[in-house]
């Protein structure tokens, strides 16, 4: 395939402009304006930029083509046929992507343009840098019936929602203001955009977003700039379930904020994980008031109430610590069903 060296040639002897001369206009020898012409060299990113000054034809226009013909020559030198080609990118899980209007794949016929599509989602530079980067980003302890490339791809898809949201300045004291709004907002019936306007609204990046059939995973934390952004899965259909799991991501903002400014926190050490799991219990029900629950048994409803602590909070900790059983009538009537799409 073709890279830009043809079409500038092509474009030099229109304008009647000498290979010498352009090549002294770049800075660069003849034998090395002679060798993308005849592309048998790459063009550098300074010289892409170089060449759009001085012929005025647009960067975009240089980098798209330089990339397809990348992108060929990486896919026909790995793969010996199409079908081998098509089977590497749907390990991307392309198609489901599309149906869940992740990417948008402008010709579904061409493996070059799905594999340009692809890269664009990816915000990566090509393929053979993806699985090095994506290791070195994502802090997880991997499973082995976990795939880390759905998890990937869904913090990809997260990353650009997020983009659509305006945040405050965000400093540590935050954090705190932030867990008040939550404590009255808990209260009330689940509501997406009301949760990721109180956490806009105190600095930190919210996404709540559904993932690919079989990722598992709960939420994870990162930080974008000098904000935290707390990205959530659709899994978890209970509003006690979702709220732990939200706690606990907040639990590795307070706890975690610098190791998450280079890491995507997601299954971090034992360590890491069994603090924010305390920070949750605690946050759902302060050890004070649980214990004052204990020992007024028979108030319990109105010791919550009192403290804004919905029932579905206090049972699924009773029936977690085996005070009362999953199955008691107690438990199952204080269940929240969350709809994440209303």
């Amino acid at each position: 395939m073709f890279g830009f060296g043809s079409m500038l040639k092509d474009y030099l002897e229109y304008h009647k402009i000498s290979q010498s001369d352009f090549a002294k206009e770049l800075g660069i020898t003849q034998k090395h304006i002679n060798n993308i012409l005849n592309e048998n060299a790459d063009i550098s990113e300074d010289l892409m930029i170089a060449i759009s000054l001085i012929t005025d034809i647009d960067i975009n226009l240089i980098t798209f083509v330089e990339t397809k013909k990348k992108l060929y020559n990486y896919l026909n030198s790995r793969f010996s046929n199409e079908k081998k080609i098509n089977e590497f990118l749907n390990s991307f899980y392309i198609k489901e992507m599309e149906k869940m209007n992740w990417i948008t794949l402008n010709d579904k016929t061409s493996y070059l343009q799905n594999a340009y599509d692809l890269l664009k989602y990816l915000n990566v530079r090509d393929f053979n840098i993806f699985e090095k980067y994506s290791r070195e980003k994502i802090f997880f302890k991997k499973y082995d019936d976990t795939d880390l490339k759905k998890v990937f791809l869904w913090i990809k898809r997260c990353d650009i929602l997020m983009q659509n949201q305006n945040v405050s300045n965000y400093n540590s004291s935050n954090i705190d203001f932030l867990l008040n709004d939550l404590i009255k907002e808990r209260t009330k019936p689940f509501n997406k955009a009301s949760l990721i306007k109180i956490f806009n609204k105190h600095g930190l990046y919210l996404v709540i977003e559904e993932a690919l059939k079989g990722t598992k995973v709960r939420g994870c934390t990162k930080v974008i700039g000098n904000n935290p952004a707390v990205y959530m899965t659709c899994y978890l259909k209970e509003k006690s379930s979702f709220y732990f799991a939200l706690y606990h991501e907040l639990g590795h903002v307070k706890s975690d904020y610098n190791r998450a400014k280079s890491k995507v926190i997601i299954d971090g050490d034992d360590t890491l994980e069994k603090r924010a799991d305390l920070f949750a219990v605690n946050q759902m029900i302060d050890e004070k008031t649980y214990k004052l629950i204990l020992e007024n048994f028979d108030d319990k409803e109105k010791i919550c109430i009192k403290r804004n602590i919905p029932l579905c909070f206090l049972y699924s900790r009773l029936a977690h610590d085996k005070i009362i059983k999953y199955t008691d009538k107690l438990y199952l009537e204080s269940r929240e069903k969350i709809n994440y799409h209303d």
